[in-house]
């Protein structure tokens, strides 16, 4: 490896990486290795004597609550500050998201709802605040890298989360959301002790005889022809993502084959190679300039439903497909998400609470488009796929670049 390579590779950007990212990285890890509403909500529902039906509601709910909850997370990181945002956050999240297993009796259904529906709005609020930190502390040529370190502690305790799940569950079902309760709260305590509290600078006032501000975040976003091709290409793109847990279950057991058992070694292998693999992948694509890096990513991972259309029960066609789709993601998902964080700071907690309402909204509409797709185009579904894949591309190539108007200017930070 050249010194060009060892000043900007994985190693130097841990090197490089404050105590207080540090800190902020486990946080986000201990908080998704205990983050089981999404995953399990459904079956705990069902199991409480709920039907599907109303299970499913439950889900909506939350992805509901999640969608305005990221908006107000980018709004309240940019008015009270990163290390209150998830530290209020988190304290709200534990006890509503312990309050489930009371509310899923007989009697208290919509009051389920409205829990659950909260729930989702004060968990996601988080997740602007911890980017604006993970921008504002790292040196800008990490900033790649750092949300690939971010990624990978995520899919980390995704991966993770779901093995404690299966333990709990043969003790206690309520458990799940009892441990997700006590590690929203412990990260909680860990950001009011730990983490900075930096703040945005104040925006531009309006001008004499104005009686709006020329210069709010949400008025330069709407202005902002590339970050909304940015935004088109994360709702399209995260669609597409969604069929991977979506079409492509049921196109397996369609297939016959390897059935469930091909899927769960698809879906595990894939785990594992953005795990141990997006860092190291990483430290060469942010070599490249970054809109050829997103183009070419969604053009691997778009092969990967091309693949897939033409497997028709072939395990070493589905596999391959899989590699594609994984090694896709791991050149394009870094470099997408640190797009907000290149704008001026006194605009990214609202950026970046918008672009995560707009994936949330995707990811949330992204299953029924798919089971509908499915059941009425059946296998026409991947090349529509692979298309839409290669069409977000293109809408990434020209939105992955920053207006030269929302260069960075430092943020203040304040730790009271």
């Amino acid at each position: 490896m050249n010194d060009a390579s060892k000043k900007d590779g994985v190693l130097a950007a841990i090197r490089a990486t404050p105590a207080s990212i540090r800190y902020l990285l486990g946080g986000m890890l201990l908080n998704q290795l205990g983050a089981y509403v999404q995953t399990f909500l459904l079956l705990y529902l069902v199991h409480r004597g709920v039907s599907a039906e109303e299970a499913g509601l439950g889900l909506v709910a939350y992805s509901v609550g999640a969608i305005f909850g990221t908006m107000l997370g980018g709004e309240l990181a940019h008015r009270a500050g990163t290390r209150i945002t998830i530290g209020l956050a988190m304290a709200a999240s534990g006890p509503l998201v312990a309050l489930i297993p009371t509310l899923s009796g007989h009697g208290t259904f919509w009051l389920l709802l409205l829990d659950v529906g909260l729930a989702g709005l004060v968990t996601q609020a988080y997740r602007p605040a911890a980017s604006v930190l993970l921008a504002e502390l790292m040196p800008e040529k990490f900033h790649v890298m750092t949300f690939s370190m971010m990624r990978t502690a995520l899919n980390t305790g995704a991966a993770v989360g779901p093995l404690l799940a299966a333990v709990m569950i043969t003790v206690n079902w309520d458990l799940l959301f009892y441990v997700d309760g006590a590690t929203a709260l412990l990260y909680s305590v860990l950001a009011f002790a730990l983490l900075p509290n930096v703040v945005a600078p104040e925006e531009e006032q309006p001008a004499p005889g104005e009686t709006a501000n020329r210069r709010s975040a949400y008025a330069v976003l709407v202005r902002d022809g590339r970050f909304l091709l940015y935004l088109a290409s994360l709702f399209v793109g995260t669609i597409v993502y969604a069929q991977f847990m979506v079409a492509l279950p049921l196109k397996i057991t369609a297939d016959g084959g390897g059935g469930t058992g091909l899927y769960s070694f698809v879906l595990a292998a894939s785990s594992v190679v953005l795990i141990t693999c997006e860092l190291w992948i990483t430290s060469y694509i942010v070599k490249w300039s970054a809109p050829l890096a997103v183009f070419l990513g969604h053009v691997v991972f778009a092969m990967a439903f091309a693949a897939w259309g033409l497997s028709s029960g072939n395990t070493v066609i589905v596999v391959l497909g899989a590699v594609l789709f994984t090694s896709g993601l791991m050149m394009s998902a870094p470099t997408m998400f640190a797009r907000p964080a290149k704008v001026s700071s006194r605009f990214r907690p609202r950026y970046l609470g918008v672009m995560n309402a707009i994936t949330g909204l995707s990811s949330a509409i992204a299953p029924v488009l798919g089971v509908f797709a499915w059941t009425t185009w059946g296998n026409a579904i991947w090349p529509v796929c692979a298309a839409l894949g290669v069409v977000a591309g293109l809408f990434a190539w020209v939105g992955i670049t920053v207006k030269p108007e929302t260069a960075p200017v430092v943020a203040k930070e304040v730790v009271a």
